[in-house]
């Protein structure tokens, strides 16, 4: 089964916790502080892979974390850092973070990836905290909770030719024909009911690659039928090929069939409707279309198109070649496209890098809710989720650091008063200034 849209959550591995340790050696047996720093918390990647067809596993585990990184330990001993996750997707996976409604990337390439999450940073040791006024420090920093995001994944296939036609006119049969591909073939409306990708060998070294959709009906860019579901998988294609049935062609009105699938391209996407596209007449192998062959020939003359017009029967092979090798030709001439940009993707791995890149945002935003000031903003969110509130010293250092920041400052500014409570990442503190 296709699956080409998921939505899922990726979480980050939470950093190790930062020891609390004193050395205990013989004839030493009240040493300075020797607790080590948390490990890292392991990042979430995703990852382009032209082996993976289907988004069908993220389908089934919408919620996908990285490993925690593991807490120091006494000898200064530093945690084992947590292992990265690697998601694997399609090639053509297009990434969107759902709350910012923002695309991230366009994985286009084999082997392209994608930072989606960072891992929590580790706490730091009460070692580090030594300083000629502290001489045994007795707490330590909790590792920082790792980043998540919702995420959308939108898959595009990737392929040279994308063929379209009305219902029944032999998508199928022809992809079957040309290619190693096997889609279910039957005389009944939407025999595809998703996208089929084959690989059309030309010869001993050259391939190219035709992806089949449902067949279109009026209405199909707003979804009737099988519709929108699958027309943005044209979307990455080089050029059209335009199946028609030629025993089920209008006398009256010739090009019917052909400007309902036209418009319904156009309404879906106006650079869908320009990409240049090849008429191919099916069914040549019965009698009615031969005879509706002519008429449809002249008609496209008169209505100014100058493209070629193959005839063939995708069932018996009669034409299929001469299709193939202009196909071919055609793919050749075609201009290389300009690659997109590809953005650095960049993975803060300290505070004063975060403070550099983050230098023109306010380091805290203060709104007041009658006696409550919620404070948000990463250094001071930051700052709560790695105090272990429990002990004193902690605490201390905690209050140090607000005021050192200019929360406290500024929070008097708002027109705090003593005894009002202030709300930081879910947490409720009481003022009392110092």
């Amino acid at each position: 089964m296709l699956v080409d849209s998921v939505k899922i959550k990726v979480q980050g591995g939470k950093g190790g916790d930062g020891a609390v340790s004193f050395r205990r050696e013989k004839y030493l047996p009240k040493g300075g502080p020797d607790g080590g720093d948390g490990g890292r918390g392991g990042k979430v990647i995703i990852e382009a892979d032209n082996k993976v067809q289907t988004l069908a596993e993220l389908y089934k585990h919408p919620h996908q974390k990285a490993e925690n990184g593991e807490s120091g330990g006494r000898g200064n001993k530093k945690g084992k850092d947590g292992q990265d996750l690697i998601i694997k997707v399609p090639v053509g996976t297009m990434v969107e973070d759902t709350d910012k409604s923002l695309i991230l990337a366009d994985l286009v390439k084999n082997g392209q990836q994608l930072v989606v999450a960072k891992g929590g940073r580790g706490g730091v040791g009460n070692f580090r905290f030594k300083s000629s006024t502290q001489r045994k420090p007795g707490f330590a920093l909790k590792g920082e909770p790792g980043e998540e995001k919702r995420l959308g994944l939108n898959l595009k296939l990737i392929a040279d030719v994308g063929l379209v036609g009305y219902v029944n006119t032999g998508k199928s049969t022809l992809l079957a024909q040309i290619s190693s591909a096997r889609p279910r073939i039957a005389d009944y409306p939407f025999t595809t009911l998703t996208p089929h990708l084959g690989v059309v060998k030309v010869n001993e070294i050259k391939s190219l690659v035709v992806v089949d959709t449902p067949g279109l009906i009026e209405g199909a860019h707003q979804g009737a039928g099988l519709g929108n579901k699958f027309l943005k998988h044209l979307e990455r294609t080089e050029v059209i090929l335009h199946l028609v049935d030629g025993a089920n062609i209008k006398k009256e009105n010739p090009l019917y069939y052909i400007r309902i699938i036209n418009q319904e391209l156009k309404r879906f996407s106006e650079e869908l409707a320009k990409k240049p596209q090849i008429i191919a007449v099916n069914k040549s192998d019965l009698p009615e279309a031969k005879e509706n062959f002519d008429l449809l020939r002249e008609a496209l003359v008169s209505e100014e198109y100058s493209g070629p017009i193959f005839f063939l029967s995708a069932l018996t092979g009669e034409g299929v070649k001469d299709l193939v090798d202009y196909l071919s030709s055609f793919l050749d001439k075609v201009k290389v496209k300009e690659e997109k940009e590809e953005k650095e993707l960049v993975l803060v791995e300290d505070l004063a890098k975060e403070e550099a890149i983050y230098k023109f945002i306010p380091r805290f935003i203060i709104n007041k809710k009658g006696n409550i000031y919620e404070v948000s903003g990463g250094e001071v969110e930051r700052l709560v989720a790695i105090t272990e509130f429990d002990n004193p010293e902690a605490v201390e250092y905690f209050q140090k650091i607000i005021k050192k920041i200019g929360l406290e400052r500024a929070l008097i500014k708002e027109g705090i008063k003593e005894g009002d409570e202030v709300k930081i990442r879910g947490k409720v503190f009481t003022f009392f200034p110092k």
